[in-house]
């Protein structure tokens, strides 16, 4: 086998806490990037929002947070949980543990139906919320 390949351990090394979230990036190519952020307890500012212009798939794969989103809904995250959150979802981390690990798969914009952006509801198992 002549090509590259790289491999890593997603819960190994993970940097002290510090004032700012950890971002390593794993992989990225043709418009899509693979990250792994680590977080010790950081919450985004007070209003303070993301609102990304590309799609955004995030994992807690070890630790929980909490996300808020501007129309008043939350969701708790724990290890396993995942959310595709589409382009233009305004959306705040409100709390998360020490340590919390994400992976977080970073996507261009995907064509939809017309209409505001809405995250998965809880529990859904990956199914769009009604609006």
């Amino acid at each position: 086998m002549s090509e590259k390949f790289f491999v890593g351990k997603l819960l190994a090394d993970l940097p002290p806490p510090a004032d700012e979230e950890h971002f390593e990036r794993l992989h990225a190519a043709d418009g899509v990037s693979i990250g792994r952020i680590i977080s010790h307890g950081q919450s985004s500012p007070p209003g303070f929002w993301y609102e990304q212009a590309g799609d955004e798939w995030v994992a807690v794969v070890a630790g929980e947070a909490s996300l808020e989103f501007d129309d008043g809904r939350s969701l708790e995250m724990r290890a396993g949980d995942w959310v595709l959150l589409p382009a233009g979802c305004r959306h705040r981390v409100a709390r998360t543990a020490s340590p919390t690990v994400w992976l977080a798969v970073h996507l261009p914009r995907a064509a939809r139906d017309a209409g505001p952006a809405q995250p998965p509801a809880p529990g859904s198992g990956g199914i769009q919320s009604p609006s």
